[in-house]
């Protein structure tokens, strides 16, 4: 989202922030010697979150810059769509 102007770049930058907080919580955890069984539940806590963030910023992209490229015959645009999307999806 370098220099674009997305509607949902603040949700992004926010949710992010708590994943970062909620990575950090699980560091503390694996510090402090919790429960394995507890540590893995917020991981996919943080896992989900960050899909869902891509899920954003996929429909951002989609919505903004592919629309745009689309408009401007950039092919590229579309196979770096694709892509993307490939990695996102593994």
């Amino acid at each position: 989202m370098d220099n674009h102007n997305h509607p949902q770049k603040k949700e992004v930058i926010n949710r992010m922030s708590r994943i970062i907080g909620h990575a950090e919580s699980i560091k503390s955890m694996c510090v402090e010697g919790r429960e394995c069984s507890e540590i893995l539940i917020q991981i996919s806590a943080v896992k989900a979150a960050l899909n869902n963030v891509g899920k954003i910023i996929l429909q951002d992209h989609i919505n903004h810059c592919i629309v745009e490229a689309i408009e401007n015959k950039d092919e590229k645009a579309l196979e770096n769509l694709n892509e993307a999307i490939n990695k996102f999806v593994k």
